[in-house]
């Protein structure tokens, strides 16, 4: 049996899923403490490949699709939506020291 070979555009759809950035990001922004970022992060996930999944079973064209013979890339979407998260976290900061 032979290791199945996705290109890159497949890993990257992965982790720039729309549901996963705007849940990621809204989590990641109401976090208070950066610890938080964390479960936001789980959290924006579980939402996301979900989302991902129901999206998919119905039919409707997704970029990020999650089927039950398809590409998951758990991975890659964890460390995206730990790393939008933050990135949510650390805008508000921004935002909060300006105002």
């Amino acid at each position: 049996m032979t290791v199945p070979f996705y290109p890159w555009t497949v890993w990257i759809w992965a982790a720039f899923d729309p549901a996963l950035i705007v849940v990621a990001l809204y989590l990641g922004w109401t976090a208070s403490q950066f610890g938080k970022t964390f479960i936001a992060a789980i959290a924006a996930f579980a939402i996301a490949v979900l989302f991902s999944y129901v999206v998919t079973a119905a039919g409707i064209p997704w970029p990020a699709p999650i089927t039950h013979d398809g590409p998951t890339f758990f991975s890659v979407r964890a460390v995206a939506a730990l790393l939008w998260a933050m990135l949510g976290f650390g805008a508000r900061r921004v935002v909060r020291r300006r105002a």
